[in-house]
């Protein structure tokens, strides 16, 4: 039985064959009354209504009624394992105090005393959260344990959850090791990562108060040399060298990118890494936006994430942060879409998500406005209205 959604005022299908060849720069593919057709989880055909193939009898028809239909969202960057809450924090640094990457022990306190319950039910939860607001894709890193046992079991729930799961045990120096970083890194490279069989990438944070350049070089080595993908967490605090290892390391996306100079964005295009930009960190840290427009001249593939954490971006919204990225980063509304739907998908090397070609998976929301602009034009109104994930309406 296919499943036929009819009634499509906008399809956004980031399809290049719907691309209007007169305007480079638009990659949404956007057909105008449109039918998509799915079938066993994937879509067969995605166009004008004029050109879909005639329905058969037990074709299940879903009327929009006007409404617009978009890939659904692929969330390339996410810490979901966790416990605990940084409430008092953030409203401190609304005070006016700032910032800085020893927030995370605070978190990592809590989440090492959590069951593996509490931490899978926290998040399920927040997965759930952002599934009704359009995100079909997550990638979730560990890196709130930092010990042997704790990443393993972070890496162990966030696979039962997705096949995007990131061992980012380097995300700060844990307190027994603050003495011996470089022991810390031994550990990571000799015990976790010869045993993270459940992750597909390896990340690190490679910041000021986090990991040297030298220390992340030498995990991402490691981590590919035990068959993981590469990305880092890299120039959010302050300008380092950590965008030039991305590019140099082959690293899949170099997120945050706060800080980067003209250079660092001339090795991220001619690598092919993917800047993922991430616009609740900036938000809620009151940090200087960096500026899309940079990104975008200098020929760098740009991904757009939540990064969902407790402690400087507590947002599961892709909304939201397209909001912030329009107002504050000076996306286009287009760029911003792509960036949160194939932009996400390229930074997780993925080819079967983010777009609504014939063959893809489909991962599609269905907003209560004509145009996906709307997104952007009225941020903070819960537009998605309904979401579905292989096809399969979520609940």
């Amino acid at each position: 039985m296919n499943t036929r959604i009819t009634g499509i005022a906008e399809l956004v299908t980031n399809d290049p064959a719907h691309a209007h060849h007169t305007d480079p720069g638009d990659r949404l593919g956007i057909v105008h009354d449109a039918v998509l057709i799915v079938a066993d989880g994937h879509v067969v055909f995605a166009g004008l209504a004029a050109d879909a193939p005639s329905a058969s009898s037990d074709d299940l028809t879903v009327d929009v009624a006007g409404r617009s239909v978009i890939p659904g969202f692929v969330d390339s960057h996410n810490h979901l394992v966790f416990a605990g809450d940084r409430t008092e924090e953030f409203a401190a640094r609304m005070s006016g105090q700032s910032y800085s990457a020893g927030g995370i022990r605070t978190t990592m306190n809590a989440t090492r005393a959590a069951t593996d319950a509490q931490l899978e039910a926290n998040l399920v939860h927040l997965v759930d959260q952002a599934r009704r607001q359009g995100t079909t894709t997550l990638e979730i890193k560990t890196g709130y344990g930092l010990t042997v046992s704790d990443e393993l079991r972070g890496l162990e729930i966030i696979a039962r959850h997705t096949s995007e799961a990131t061992l980012l045990a380097a995300h700060i120096v844990p307190p027994e090791y603050e003495d011996d970083p470089d022991g810390y890194v031994d550990l990571i490279v000799e015990e976790i990562i010869p045993r993270a069989d459940a992750a597909k990438w390896i990340d690190v944070f490679c910041d000021r108060g986090a990991f040297t350049l030298k220390q992340t070089e030498r995990i991402l080595t490691a981590g590919k040399t035990a068959g993981l993908l590469p990305r880092v967490h890299a120039n959010q605090l302050d300008h380092g060298d950590g965008l030039q290892l991305a590019a140099r390391t082959g690293c899949a996306s170099a997120d945050h990118a706060t800080h980067a100079t003209d250079e660092d964005l001339a090795a991220l295009a001619d690598a092919g890494t993917v800047a993922t930009l991430l616009p609740g960190a900036e938000f809620s840290t009151r940090a200087v936006y960096p500026d899309a427009r940079r990104f975008v001249a200098a020929g760098v593939h740009l991904a757009l994430a939540t990064d969902c954490n407790p402690g400087s971006s507590f947002t599961n919204s892709m909304p939201f942060c397209l909001a912030v990225a329009v107002r504050d980063m000076h996306f286009t509304p287009a760029q911003a879409l792509h960036a949160a739907t194939a932009g996400g998908a390229r930074a997780l090397h993925r080819t079967d998500v983010g777009h609504l070609a014939p063959g893809a998976r489909a991962d599609f929301a269905i907003l209560d406005a004509p145009s996906y602009v709307q997104l952007m034009y009225r941020p903070g109104v819960p537009l998605v209205q309904r979401v579905f994930v292989a096809g399969e309406e979520a609940q």
